[in-house]
């Protein structure tokens, strides 16, 4: 499973509904490393360090299965500080259902990163500072219930380390973004800059998934840096407000991970007005600036989902409460007839009209509205008269569909983005292992 890193840079996505890559440069505070510690059968970089000099305020939000990695048990043990040095994340292997020996062995990777990452304090700064194991954390992903790979791991260290790039370039995120993917057929990243006061910010973005994908609380790994100075406090609301409409609404197949991961990293490298609150009137840009990095990772991530031919937003409008709305989206997003009709290029709104019956939100049919794109095919509960289903054909034949659901019965909405269901999905999952 070799990747080409130039095939990446050198032309534009083979994916229509992908847009093209964005080019991130370099953010103060955060350096990157990458390296193959041989977990697949073929080399590639498999093992990704983000290493932060000074130290970085972050917040994360995690999978809400009962079932959950050993790195997740990691991160949220109280005595992990709430400043940390470095984040590590290990694909192939997703340290679940491993046990003691999983834990354990995070403990002696991390005892190892400590070390190494001390003596290049010493070599490097002034004032080094000596890291301990409870400053650095981890991202793992890969396939559950398999030994985790310690002794490759530990091994790979010193070299990770050898490797860190304190300056970055599209070159560098791009292999970091590579090295973090399993069946993604494209890496994921997005930026944004804005303002907080009088100083420029920038918010960077890095994720994988492309299957395993609906959220409970949040989804895939996804990972978010940014220069500016923000508390712990500060970023744990942000992010969990704005999860919600991002992360927290796609699907892929309706399955949720025992590894979902996603932390913002705050280098505090940027000096601007002191931020104490959320509702700051300051931070407005910089919340909207993140809004729209998490949103291009996840319609990154529906794009790029396991065998999919076709991108596809479900508008739910005008429900009493926006719960219902989110009820009646991922219905239709999750109904295999609903996906399979669309992958098939048929105009089958008698599946879409199922899927809002089984949601369980009552309504009155009567003010059931449908749209296919532009073409309104039910209106006040009935078939529009002027439907037409060649012209409604035509349309699925479009890479991206958008169906609008409308209610008319409250001022509530909720968007979800996800895939079709092609042959494709099936073969990639039959042969995951093999």
């Amino acid at each position: 499973m070799g990747i080409n890193l130039s095939n990446f840079l050198t032309s534009k996505s083979k994916n229509k509904r992908m847009i093209e890559f964005q080019d991130l440069d370099h953010l103060d505070g955060v350096s990157i490393s990458t390296v193959s510690a041989n977990l697949y059968q073929n080399p590639r970089d498999d093992l990704v360090m983000f290493y932060f000099r000074d130290g970085a305020n972050y917040a994360s939000v995690y999978t809400q299965s009962k079932i959950v990695s050993e790195n997740i048990k990691w991160n949220l043990d109280k005595k992990i500080k709430k400043k940390v040095f470095s984040l590590i994340v290990n694909t192939r292997n997703a340290n679940c259902f491993t046990g003691k020996q999983g834990f354990k062995s995070l403990e002696k990777v991390a005892e190892k990163v400590a070390e190494k990452l001390t003596e290049k304090q010493k070599e490097d700064e002034t004032k080094p500072k000596k890291i301990t194991p409870k400053e650095i954390i981890f991202g793992c992903t890969g396939t559950i219930g398999e030994i985790f790979p310690e002794e490759k791991i530990i091994q790979k260290i010193p070299d990770l380390i050898q490797k860190i790039k304190y300056t970055q370039n599209k070159y560098i995120w791009m292999k970091a973004a590579l090295g973090i993917i399993t069946t993604d057929t494209q890496p994921k990243m997005a930026m944004e800059e804005c303002e907080i006061g009088n100083s420029k910010i920038k918010v960077f973005g890095i994720a994988k998934g492309s299957g395993m994908i609906q959220p409970n609380m949040a989804t895939t790994l996804g990972y978010i840096f940014t220069d500016a100075e923000l508390s712990n406090n500060i970023l744990k609301k942000l992010l969990k407000k704005n999860i919600a409409t991002t992360f927290n609404a796609i699907s892929c197949d309706s399955d949720t991970s025992t590894n979902d991961m996603v932390t913002i990293f705050s280098t505090g490298k940027i000096k601007h007005t002191k931020i104490n609150n959320i509702n700051d009137k300051k931070l407005k840009n910089f919340e909207e600036a993140l809004n729209k990095v998490l949103l291009n990772l996840v319609k990154r991530i529906v794009s790029d989902g396991e065998g999919a031919s076709k991108f596809i937003t479900i508008n739910v409008l005008n429900c009493k409460k926006e719960t219902d709305a989110k009820k009646i989206a991922f219905s239709i997003a999750n109904s295999p007839l609903v996906k399979t009709a669309i992958a098939g290029e048929d105009p089958n709104w008698g599946r879409v009209v199922m899927a809002i019956g089984k949601a369980g939100v009552g309504f009155k049919i009567d003010n059931l509205s449908i749209k296919f794109g532009k073409i309104v095919i039910v209106q006040k509960g009935k078939l529009n008269i002027n439907y037409n289903e060649h012209e409604t054909a035509d349309y699925m034949k479009n890479d991206n569909i958008d169906l609008h659901i409308d209610l008319s019965n409250g001022s509530k909405n909720f968007t979800v983005y996800t895939m079709d269901l092609t042959k494709s999905y099936i073969e990639i999952n039959a042969d995951y292992r093999t």
